[in-house]
């Protein structure tokens, strides 16, 4: 295997020139698809703590900010108190949905991503951050994996859109559009939100799992919130840039999980050919006729 600043394109945030944070040697235990073992032993006192406070001080903000079908699933997560088991996780995770965590170093090319996804695989990292960088990482960890994206995959129509976007990653790869699409994985898996009877709420894992930006996503009036309910809307979607370190510009919202499935039904083929002449949007700016309050 080569190095893995030579080949670690990461899926979801975007090529980069900075080697990617994991060890990904471990003796040979890192298999093709980039899995590896759980080394549940090698987690220190500090990083069960670690978990433990970002959970407790997470949990206790999610009332009237996260959808009704996270709060419910984020019980099944198990132990709150230390770094939980994946196998234990798996346990109930596949009973529910069919879906399995497995481990990875860190972030892991868009290929193997894709594959993953499409096999009912969810890849978490299994590193945790160090207490100086509580409050903000770039990369995800193993907090942000569990508790931003393994409650929804207890969700049956959500982890059947989850599992669906895998397989067009897939193609997106062959056709060369895997970046394109990775941006409709950014404001849905990590930043969407979605319209219940009561308000906005938040589904994506990165707005779940932050601090500050569950707030800011939900409540704060300065981003622009658009709609994601149309065939239209996935090319604004998909030709939406964002950053990776600070708060959103832009979130897009649904108005359940039904209607994101059915969305990426269709062969996206034709979104691709448009997009190669349709330019990038910058974040935070406003086509004429959008309003940006959906």
């Amino acid at each position: 295997m080569d190095s893995p600043a030579a080949v670690v394109t990461p899926a979801v945030y975007g090529a980069s020139d900075r080697p990617p944070r994991g060890d990904y040697s471990r003796g040979g235990s890192v298999q093709a698809d980039y899995t590896c073992p759980q080394d549940w032993a090698s987690y220190t006192a500090a990083d069960h703590d670690t978990y433990k406070r970002l959970y407790e001080r997470q949990a206790a903000q999610l009332s009237g900010l996260a959808c009704d079908a996270f709060i419910r699933a984020l019980p099944l997560l198990g132990v709150k108190d230390r770094i939980p088991r994946f196998e234990e996780l798996n346990e109930r995770l596949h009973r529910a949905t069919g879906w399995e965590i497995v481990a990875v170093p860190g972030l892991i090319p868009e290929l193997p991503f894709f594959t993953l996804l499409a096999n009912r695989k969810f890849p978490v990292t299994d590193w945790i951050r160090k207490p100086e960088e509580f409050d903000y990482i770039v990369e995800p960890d193993v907090f942000h994996d569990l508790f931003g994206h393994v409650p929804m995959l207890f969700d049956p129509t959500f982890a059947d859109y989850v599992q669906r976007y895998g397989q067009g990653g897939m193609k997106a790869h062959e056709l060369g559009a895997g970046e394109k699409l990775a941006r409709l994985y950014w404001y849905t898996v990590e930043f969407g939100l979605i319209r219940q009877p009561e308000g906005l709420r938040a589904y994506g894992a990165g707005i779940l799992s932050s601090v500050g930006e569950l707030q800011h996503a939900v409540r704060s009036p300065e981003p622009h919130r658009l709609p994601l309910d149309l065939p239209l809307d996935l090319l604004r979607t998909m030709r939406t840039q964002y950053k990776i370190d600070t708060y959103q510009a832009n979130y897009f919202v649904i108005e359940n999980f039904a209607q994101l499935f059915d969305l990426t039904a269709p062969d996206f083929t034709p979104l691709y050919r448009a997009l190669e002449v349709e330019p990038d949007i910058p974040a935070g700016v406003l086509l004429p006729g959008e309003s940006g309050n959906a």
